[in-house]
């Protein structure tokens, strides 16, 4: 029970690691905001309170600031404190080539993946630092590690939050707030859906998550775990880092298997 009288925010809660993530939170004994534009949202909140959880939907834009604002005080108003946030909301925005990637496409996932985490980041820091601490995680990815894991838009904004989240950690130094994000490699998701069901549409989900040294992809409580982990007293000296959760992908460059040359 690390989380026994605590709160949690969750955005994107209404699927994937976000809703794996508000489930384990309310396990782990916190009252959980789950957030999410979804209305199956509720559905998470739910599942937390049929479990006999605390915890309340608010359905709405991650990228908006008043949004986001009134779900960080509805944290206040409902459960007395603010002690997480894990600013998981995100899309993909496609893979397109170069030539054909439209502004307005970098736009929209700019806009949710990275400024979105932004405004999550500074709404959570407006409560936390008065209390005298808390921890923030968001959500990046091994596409914002380096090239070949998702489209240009995505993988920019990913590496943006990678660099939010190192920045964020120092502009909040002495304030006993911490800030991390974790960086998923292949984990089945609503946002990747369209490739799980292909691969098994054609007989080679065994493929899926080949290229990693595990030889396999990732459910999403497994990404859950590792930003809960973050979120927790036991991650109490870990700062402004971008934790590759990916079965090793990140380890390694191109190669082929049994040939170094």
């Amino acid at each position: 029970m690390r989380f026994d009288g605590k709160t949690a925010l969750v955005t994107g809660a209404a699927s994937g690691i976000g809703r794996a993530a508000a489930l384990q939170f309310a396990r782990e004994g916190a009252a959980v905001v789950a957030v999410d534009w979804s209305d199956q949202v509720g559905q998470t909140v739910g599942a937390i309170v049929d479990a006999g959880g605390r915890a309340l939907a608010m359905q709405g834009d991650a990228a908006d600031e008043a949004f986001v604002a009134s779900a960080v005080d509805r944290a206040l108003s409902d459960f007395g404190r603010l002690d997480a946030l894990f600013a998981n909301a995100g899309i993909s925005g496609g893979i397109n080539l170069l030539r054909d990637v439209q502004v307005e496409e970098w736009e929209k996932v700019l806009r949710v993946n990275l400024i979105g985490v932004f405004i999550a980041i500074r709404e959570g820091a407006r409560v936390m630092v008065p209390q005298g601490g808390g921890a923030i995680v968001a959500t990046a990815s091994v596409a914002g590690i380096r090239s070949g894991a998702g489209g240009m838009a995505y993988s920019a904004s990913k590496a943006g939050v990678i660099n939010l989240v190192q920045t964020s950690a120092n502009q909040l130094g002495g304030t006993n707030v911490r800030v991390n994000c974790i960086c998923p490699g292949l984990t089945e998701t609503g946002m990747t859906a369209p490739m799980f069901e292909g691969a098994r549409a054609r007989g080679k989900e065994d493929r899926l998550g080949q290229l990693n040294p595990l030889r396999r992809y990732a459910p999403p409580e497994e990404q859950a775990s590792v930003a809960v982990f973050l979120a927790s007293a036991e991650a109490s000296y870990v700062n402004g880092q971008a934790i590759a959760v990916d079965g090793g992908l990140s380890s390694s460059h191109p190669t082929v298997p049994g040939k170094f040359v």
